[in-house]
């Protein structure tokens, strides 16, 4: 945390809000003055003098990942907030993550965010925000009750999230988040350790730097004796990160690696047969920043893979380079290219996939998803499709689809923000950092399922290694849920059984309950 310096604290004036009944698809609200994120900013009430007291909030999104532009004070328990755009871009506006702290004990709140950039949002269909504070480390989910989202006429009928909370501890700091947050320095902190391990099947490098200098790793991951000179190998290829608010990418991928790199007997025999290749975050310096979907250069980096640019473009100049590389070497066939995304207006996991005029090489492209849908609890073979539409013709999906060899496939596994549900339960399961790292998990041990489909792989493993049926896990999960405590209660408790004083009675904003109506 950044050192406070409070000696002329900022006293903001009561803004007015704006009347202006235009409305578009996307969010026209002014961001004059939202270039940098604010930095232990003081909110206190116009026409006070002295110095700040308890109660007077201190805001701050100046750290890594922090997004939080800037703060109108509407009465003493009411804020609006405004998420600062991405840099070089004032379109998109979706990722916050900042701290309040001098907070009194039992102070009540409302925090209106007012310049969402997208109509849609899972915040209709239950999603609600995170917090954590220092003395309670593990992130938790707002209830339902408490988190409001709605078309406001007081910001040109923008799209608004309201929500209630009452801060309960005096000297705990707390912080607010759009999902789970995952730096740059997180995932440089795992990559080290696990280097540290020294495992021979093991590779990390840095493939190319970002236009910060900030490192974008290749982790290769197989059997050191795949890597002969003149033997044939198959590669995968998994990405996340590309976007750089879409944190959940993040989650899963670690599951990817800690599977692969496990002693687990599908890991060895997979990494017996195949050359896993991972890298981990496409977009450093727009995660650092905390950008939602852009670079620092303000490009969206998911739509240039077809002519990158080494220098305004580095990170997918570099890892297209090396693809089209592998592709050209006699020693390495690619059979795939997965890239993690996150969905912001979706529920479970799913694929966008190619589609091909050739019936056979579709048909194909189809049998890697439906394996997942097997071993996958969360990911859903009926939100799957296959496209091929201009708009995402400069993705990476698109793009090495058309130009790497026709054996090659190509999707963008996409995760929801928020929840998915089973055939098995009606009942919406909220995401957590672990759910997310089993998506991973289960998408490697997708791959024995494939290459053994393709009598690549042969194994016949004993009952007990074996992965339990779907619909086993989901009985599992469900007796576990109905045994700690009822489902529609669990996103309003710790897993160390602490909890946040969220019980808010009567304190709500009844202006908003009319104002949520659907288009």
């Amino acid at each position: 945390m950044s050192s406070e310096n409070n000696d002329e604290p900022s006293q903001p004036l009561p803004q007015k809000r704006n009347n202006n009944n235009n409305s578009d698809s996307e969010s026209d609200v002014n961001n004059d003055h939202l270039i940098g994120n604010v930095q232990r900013v003081v909110i206190i009430p116009p026409n006070y003098e002295g110095k700040p007291k308890k109660g007077h909030l201190i805001f701050d999104a100046s750290f890594e990942c922090g997004n939080l532009g800037r703060i109108d004070y509407v009465n003493d328990c009411e804020y609006d907030l405004f998420i600062r755009p991405d840099t070089c871009s004032p379109r998109f506006r979706c990722w916050f993550l900042f701290t309040v702290e001098n907070v009194k004990a039992n102070q009540r709140v409302i925090f209106h965010i007012v310049n969402f950039s997208k109509v849609k949002s899972l915040y209709r269909d239950g999603m609600t925000p995170l917090v954590k504070s220092t003395s309670r480390k593990k992130w938790q989910r707002l209830p339902t009750r408490n988190v409001f989202y709605y078309r406001c006429p007081d910001h040109r009928k923008n799209y608004v999230m309201s929500f209630t909370f009452c801060f309960d501890r005096e000297d705990d700091i707390y912080q607010f988040a759009y999902s789970f947050p995952y730096t740059y320095t997180k995932l440089q902190n795992y990559l080290d350790n696990i280097e540290q391990r020294q495992l021979d099947f093991v590779q990390r490098r840095p493939l190319v730097y970002s236009v910060q200098k900030r490192r974008l790793d290749l982790i290769t991951v197989t059997n050191p004796s795949l890597l002969v000179k003149g033997k044939r190998k198959k590669v995968v290829i998994v990405t996340a990160r590309v976007h750089p608010g879409e944190t959940p990418s993040s989650y899963v991928c670690q599951g990817f690696i800690e599977f692969i790199i496990s002693d687990h007997p599908i890991a060895r025999l997979l990494r017996d047969h195949i050359v896993f290749q991972i890298v981990p975050m496409l977009n450093p310096d727009g995660v650092f920043l905390g950008n939602q979907r852009c670079s620092l250069l303000g490009f969206d980096l998911n739509r240039v893979w077809n002519e990158p640019s080494h220098w305004a473009h580095p990170e997918i100049f570099g890892i297209k380079t090396h693809i089209m590389n592998l592709n050209e070497d006699p020693d390495f066939e690619v059979d795939f290219f997965i890239d993690i995304h996150a969905h912001s207006t979706m529920m479970n996991g799913f694929m966008y996939g190619n589609t091909y005029d050739d019936a056979s090489r579709l048909e194909k492209h189809g049998v890697f998803p439906r394996l997942l849908s097997r071993n996958a609890e969360d990911f859903s073979i009926n939100n799957t499709s296959f496209n091929r539409d201009a708009f995402k013709a400069g993705t990476g999906r698109r793009t090495l689809g058309g130009c790497l060899q026709e054996s090659t496939h190509c999707y963008t596994l996409e995760v929801s923000f928020f929840s998915y549900q089973t055939s098995a339960n009606s009942q919406a399961i909220s995401y957590t950092e672990d759910l997310y790292q089993q998506l991973g998990r289960n998408l490697a041990r997708t791959f024995l399922d494939y290459y053994k489909t393709m009598n690549y792989i042969s194994w016949s493993p004993s009952c007990s290694i074996m992965p339990r049926l779907k619909e086993d896990r989901i009985k599992s999960r469900l007796t576990r849920q109905s045994a700690n405590m009822p489902i529609i209660n669990q996103d309003e408790a710790f897993l160390n059984g602490e909890t946040f004083n969220l019980s808010m009675g009567e304190f709500i904003y009844p202006q908003t309950r009319n104002n949520n109506d659907p288009e």
